[in-house]
């Protein structure tokens, strides 16, 4: 494994949506819910639920450029949520679900001025997603990851996320990691 891994960190909505889909992605070697974007240390998702905290629920997704591009990731991420929507995604409202792409270098911030510059002719309405320089990342409480395939009965999940990723699953058909497919 001669690769350098980048890293990218994304805020769509609910991280149990974002890290089932990413997760399944070939050349993503791992994905991590948390917090970032806020000004308060080590917030617990009970605070970044009380919208006092400035954070969005965010994945960090570590994956291997060599096997996908930055620029697939960030594709990826706008066809699982809906960029258009300040502070919201479906029926999740508040700060915490804003759309936010939190560069981590020069090359991620260029790269994401493209994405989103495509992307706002695909959208009907104008694109909301904020493009901010990552600052800090706490990863959430353990019970918040790998959430969806630990509970994939819990409703939010079997309505709001095994529907995404199921959609997900059949537009990305040839670029998910093998095992993923048999679920």
């Amino acid at each position: 494994m001669g690769h350098t891994l980048e890293v990218a960190t994304l805020g769509g909505g609910c991280f149990w949506c974002l890290e089932a889909v990413y997760d399944e992605l070939k050349g993503v070697t791992k994905v991590v819910s948390g917090y970032s974007g806020g000004h308060v240390p080590n917030p617990t998702y009970e605070q970044v639920c009380g919208k006092q905290t400035g954070h969005a629920e965010v994945v960090q997704v570590t994956f291997d450029p060599s096997v996908i591009s930055y620029q697939e990731i960030l594709e990826v991420f706008f066809t699982i949520h809906d960029p258009t929507t300040p502070n919201r995604q479906g029926n999740d409202v508040g700060p915490q679900y804003r759309s936010v792409i939190f560069y981590h270098s020069p090359e991620q911030k260029a790269v994401a001025e493209e994405v989103m510059k495509a992307q706002a002719e695909v959208w009907e309405n104008p694109i909301v997603t904020e493009l901010v320089p990552f600052d800090r990342f706490y990863p959430a409480e353990d019970y918040h990851q790998q959430y969806f395939k630990k509970n994939p009965y819990q409703p939010y999940c079997a309505y709001v996320v095994g529907p995404k990723v199921a959609k997900f699953r059949k537009q990305y058909f040839d670029r998910l990691k093998k095992n993923s497919v048999a679920g």
